[in-house]
């Protein structure tokens, strides 16, 4: 029953850090942190947000253990808490280029049938 538990707890832990990576601006920080560590004005000046907006995303992201801040005097850089959290956000990226690939592939291939059907029933001008 221990481990159960414990399962649990990690799903419940995992589902909190996938919540706090719905966001464009936090999945940008991410790739930027990925890049490099930054501070507040560096991020919020590369993704064209305001220093606020930035802090807070850092913030919420922080608070899930995606990132963490580095205090150099009066400076505060940031950087990912865990360079694999970037391969799985590509890791999950490739799986969304995959789908929207074979999506298209079904979208043409259901057209293509209908768009000779059109060309099939059309009536040439006289």
């Amino acid at each position: 029953m221990e481990r159960q538990s414990a399962t649990h707890d990690i799903d419940e832990l995992q589902a909190s850090m996938l919540r706090s990576l719905a966001s464009v601006n936090r999945l940008r920080i991410l790739h930027l942190l990925g890049a490099r560590p930054c501070e507040v004005h560096e991020i919020s000046r590369e993704l064209c947000l305001n220093q606020a907006a930035a802090s807070q995303h850092l913030s919420a992201m922080r608070s899930v253990g995606l990132v963490e801040a580095v205090r150099d005097g009066r400076s505060v850089r940031y950087r990912l808490a865990d360079p694999q959290i970037l391969a799985a956000c590509e890791l999950m990226r490739a799986v969304l280029v995959r789908r929207l690939s074979r999506l298209g592939d079904l979208a043409a291939a259901a057209h293509e049938p209908a768009l000779t059907a059109l060309l099939a029933t059309e009536v040439p001008n006289s």
